[in-house]
């Protein structure tokens, strides 16, 4: 636990850092040993942010007080904290503090402050989470996908599934499969077992999930909000206290189960490719 915590400290500091410097997330991602597209699942569980949110408020927050203080001018603020323009920053600014730069720099301007986040672990109420280990076959999905990006998803990904409900592509919706991670993009697929010499639906295409060790949770309740929960404690406490395993490939999938007719006994699984070390 604690070589773990260590790391992932080890990585908010290379980005407190590196604030001037273009986002490498590769990088940053192995400071904590974890590819790119777990660590930003496991930031996000963590933080309650991306980590590209955390580097613009921590960025405008650096900004703001140089404005501030000093007699730099926008344009310079703006080239040394990543933006291409003056307009661009000023907008991005007034999001973040709710005035223009150049208010910034006059005596009693409001600003806010975000301070750089210091990875603590406390004790609170246990929680139960149910899965199991198991080995599986390979087997191959049909269905429709899209891209995405990673720090969008969670907006977007919905939205894909509500595009799905008004056509559905003569798929039943089994699984959400997550494929081609590379950090920052990842293919988002609404999937169907493909059974034996059946046809593919048009706008369809397939893929083979490889064989090997799955961790299966268990997720009971309505949807989305059961499967969010246990997702969320994955990444933020099942994760950090893992051994023995590590993750695999750059996939991973939803289940999803018939809807109950209370909704509270709905059953959906987050299922988590592992290999041992």
């Amino acid at each position: 636990m604690k070589d773990w915590i260590e790391g992932f400290q080890d990585s908010i500091d290379y980005i407190e850092q590196n604030l001037t410097n273009e986002p490498d997330i590769e990088k940053i991602a192995q400071k904590a040993a974890l590819s790119p597209f777990y660590y930003q699942r496991i930031f996000g569980a963590l933080c309650g942010m991306t980590v590209g949110e955390y580097i613009r408020a921590r960025r405008m927050t650096l900004a703001a007080q140089e404005l501030s203080c000093s007699d730099c001018k926008v344009i310079d603020i703006a080239m040394k904290y990543g933006y291409d323009s003056p307009d661009s920053f000023a907008k991005a600014f007034q999001r973040f503090h709710g005035i223009t730069p150049t208010k910034a720099k006059e005596a009693g301007a409001n600003l806010k402050s975000f301070a750089p986040m210091h990875i603590k672990i406390t004790l609170e109420g246990g929680s139960m989470l149910d899965y199991r280990i198991e080995e599986k076959e390979p087997f191959t999905v049909v269905g429709i996908k899209k891209s995405f990006n990673v720090e969008t998803s969670y907006r977007e990904v919905p939205k894909f599934w509500d595009e799905w409900f008004h056509d559905m592509k003569g798929l039943k919706g089994m699984f959400g499969v997550c494929t081609d991670m590379d950090g920052k993009n990842f293919d988002y697929w609404i999937a169907d077992l493909l059974m034996p010499f059946a046809e593919i639906p048009e706008d369809c295409s397939t893929y083979q999930i490889p064989g090997g060790l799955w961790a299966i949770f268990k997720c009971k309740g309505p949807l989305p909000e059961s499967m969010q929960s246990v997702n969320t404690k994955i990444w933020s406490e099942w994760l950090p206290s893992l051994q023995g395993y590590t993750f695999a490939g750059n996939y991973s999938l939803e289940a999803y189960t018939p809807p109950a007719e209370d909704p509270a006994d709905t059953i959906s699984y987050i299922c988590i490719p592992l290999k041992k070390i």
